[in-house]
């Protein structure tokens, strides 16, 4: 088994809400360690401490507090990078350091659909990233990108990925997403209390759509074939702090048992658990048997914010079977997801 390591890890926009939550999440990390900030010219230069406003309950560590925040630049940064940029940049910046030779584990959306990078939930499509190896012919870089999906793509892929079994193929989804995904400020305070935003920016409908069928599909030639599931997406803004839900319906070919579908939640497990990662949560999905659950301000936070709570499962009359499902979106949607890939390439021999 590997012993405690150390591997010094840079972050790329350190001081943006992900880039925060990737700071929290490292900071008592058994094998990582934060040696490096980078970050836009704003805060270039300064201390961390000065240059970002810490938004989390979390306490700041003292020694990322005091570290002096780098240009967005390759060069004095280690080997492995997570990226929180802001996909305005991230499509330049973090080439730039795959083609420097560094390991770009990545927050952001640019390259979630090129070919031959990976787009991971650990738990469910671990073998994509036997596609870093046609990686770096295609793309002609040293090093290699590795991306997350969008926060709400997480919540319903791990939703979806046990049902596959039983012929999965239609899903029509309805998300009331936190107003922590926008950022910080974020959505102002006028606009998002006691109110409902029935629309988000970024293409966030697209990105369920599409992103979905590529986490859910097979590994072919250099390339992920799609899984066939047909997606309808609508993405709402809701007065919440932290925690996507989604209200989902699925048409699954074989008609199985609810009982049947509860066990295929309940007795999920993936490679993670089997390596027993450290960030992994024991149980991926959980499903909750109270008629009022899951609820952000009850379940977002279980295992550490990493594992997807599914409750209400009920028969539809369109589809086949109805339910709620909610995930963290800033940790399993973000940083903490992330943090899981860059685990699994470790114990994988990829770093």
């Amino acid at each position: 088994d590997l012993v405690m390591a150390s591997i010094p890890v840079g972050i790329l926009g350190a001081t943006g809400m992900v880039g925060q939550q990737f700071i929290a999440l490292l900071a008592d990390h058994p094998w990582f360690k934060v040696e490096w900030l980078g970050a836009s010219q704003r805060s270039e230069g300064k201390a961390f401490s000065e240059a970002a406003a810490w938004r989390l309950p979390n306490r700041l560590p003292d020694e990322v507090a005091n570290k002096v925040v780098n240009a967005a630049a390759p060069g004095s940064a280690p080997k492995l990078m997570f990226s929180g940029l802001d996909s305005s940049v991230a499509g330049e910046i973090e080439a730039e350091f795959a083609k420097a030779g560094h390991i770009v584990v990545s927050n952001s959306r640019n390259y979630r659909m090129f070919d031959t990078v990976p787009l991971m939930i650990p738990e469910v499509n671990a073998d994509h990233l036997k596609l870093l190896a046609a990686q770096s012919a295609v793309q002609g870089w040293k090093g290699s990108i590795l991306t997350n999906p969008n926060c709400a793509t997480i919540v319903l892929a791990m939703a979806l990925a046990p049902l596959r079994q039983f012929g999965l193929h239609s899903t029509m989804i309805t998300t009331l997403q936190a107003i922590s995904g926008a950022g910080y400020p974020g959505v102002p305070s006028w606009d998002i209390l006691g109110n409902v935003i029935p629309h988000i920016g970024g293409g966030e409908e697209e990105k369920i759509e599409t992103e979905t069928r590529k986490i859910l599909g097979t590994l072919g030639k250099d390339r992920i074939d799609n899984h066939p599931v047909k997606l309808s997406a609508t993405t709402t803004r809701v007065p919440v702090r932290d925690g996507h839900t989604g209200s989902i319906s699925v048409g699954l070919s074989q008609r199985p048992s609810a009982e049947a579908v509860i066990e295929a939640w309940n007795s999920f497990r993936g490679r993670p658990q089997e390596l027993g990662l450290p960030s992994a949560p024991p149980q991926p999905v959980v499903y909750l048997t109270e008629a009022n659950r899951p609820q952000p301000l009850l379940d977002v936070n279980r295992d550490g914010g990493m594992t997807v709570t599914v409750g209400r499962l009920r028969e539809c009359p369109l589809f086949d079977y109805k339910f709620v499902a909610l995930g963290h979106n800033t940790i399993r949607g973000a940083a903490g997801a992330a943090i899981l890939n860059a685990e699994l390439m470790h114990r994988e021999g990829l770093l």
